[in-house]
């Protein structure tokens, strides 16, 4: 085959835009970014190497999976906490700031009380957010759903295990516990309760916890965060955290009134 037919050989091989045959499918290369090249690091003139941006946001996003947010609070962040806060709610959102901006040079975790609505779980959300931005792991769970984890973890069709699901629970840099005092305080409820929150009183681990129950009894009888949890825990949050009461409106029955206006 002479050079000339085997270049018109080639030519009829390829399809032609309106040939019936179906082409090769096309693989395209991921773009590289343009700081890095790939590389992980970029090179800042004066300043030498250092962690390229396109890591450091690719960190970010696994920190924030690793700490398991629910997606009900994606938008949750301290520029998104209502505009219209009473003083406590001011205060609060201080004190939330204060803790995700100086971490680890903080001396006691967070209790965020108050009835519900008030924002507490946005603002214990919102300091996971803003450690994560800043590179520390933290995790995330609303304390029906962790006891539920433990005991689906006894059953033997399950794929985890007791130790499985707590070992990052009591190890977490920062632990937001949510909804403390919420599950009925049986004896097996008050016993998983004061292994998680002893360990980590003893190991000087930071957690943030969010609850409805007050530390005063109110006039009409409701039971306090003590009768939840019992003496001894709420003993031990004392030391732990700085408990930060919030009160204001439910945002939740402004925001249905504002949906049927």
């Amino acid at each position: 085959m002479t050079k000339e037919s085997a270049k018109k050989h080639v030519l009829r091989a390829v399809p032609s835009p309106n040939s019936s045959d179906t082409p090769e499918p096309r693989f395209t290369e991921p773009e590289l970014c343009r700081k890095c090249f790939g590389s992980g690091m970029e090179v800042v003139p004066g300043k030498g190497a250092r962690l390229c941006e396109c890591r450091r946001r690719d960190a970010h996003s696994v920190r924030l999976t690793r700490a398991r947010i629910p997606k009900r609070y994606d938008k949750c962040h301290f520029n998104t906490y209502d505009h219209r806060l009473t003083e406590s709610q001011k205060r609060a959102l201080k004190h939330a700031a204060d803790f995700a901006q100086n971490f680890p040079a903080v001396d006691q975790g967070l209790l965020f009380t108050g009835p519900v609505g008030v924002g507490k779980t946005h603002l214990a959300v919102s300091i996971v957010k803003g450690l994560a931005e800043r590179g520390f792991p933290c995790l995330f769970y609303e304390f029906g759903s962790l006891l539920k984890e433990i005991q689906d973890s006894y059953n033997p069709n399950t794929k985890s295990s007791e130790l499985a699901v707590l070992t990052p629970v009591l190890t977490a840099e920062v632990l937001v516990l949510d909804e403390l005092g919420a599950s009925k305080p049986t004896d097996w409820v008050l016993d998983t309760m004061a292994h998680i929150i002893n360990t980590r009183y003893n190991e000087n681990r930071f957690t943030i916890f969010t609850t409805n129950y007050p530390d005063e009894r109110a006039s009409d009888g409701k039971e306090t965060l003590e009768d939840r949890v019992g003496v001894r825990v709420r003993s031990r949050i004392f030391e732990m955290c700085r408990t930060v009461n919030i009160e204001g409106e439910d945002y939740r029955r402004n925001y249905d009134r504002s949906r049927r206006r």
